[in-house]
């Protein structure tokens, strides 16, 4: 299909961008951004890490972390 569009210039220079860095034509690499940007996700089950590396020691998650942050800041009110 044929058809005219105006691209906001960063979005052009974007494009431009990948088309340097692949080799692709215009077309291609605004179609490709257009099918990654639109097709529909697959959901997962299966949640990804946010850190690569396991917890310390003795710390179970972020929230015990936090709750012996505040228990040690009420000690330190109340001692205060």
């Amino acid at each position: 299909m044929r058809t005219t569009v105006t691209i906001d210039a960063d979005t052009a220079a974007l494009l431009q961008e990948e088309v340097a860095r692949t080799g692709l034509s215009f077309k291609q690499v605004l179609n490709q951004a257009v099918r990654r940007a639109l097709a529909p996700r697959a959901r997962s089950s299966k949640l990804e890490p946010l850190f690569q590396h396991p917890f310390p020691p003795g710390l179970q998650n972020f929230n015990h972390l936090s709750d012996d942050w505040d228990d040690e800041e009420t000690l330190r009110e109340i001692n205060s």
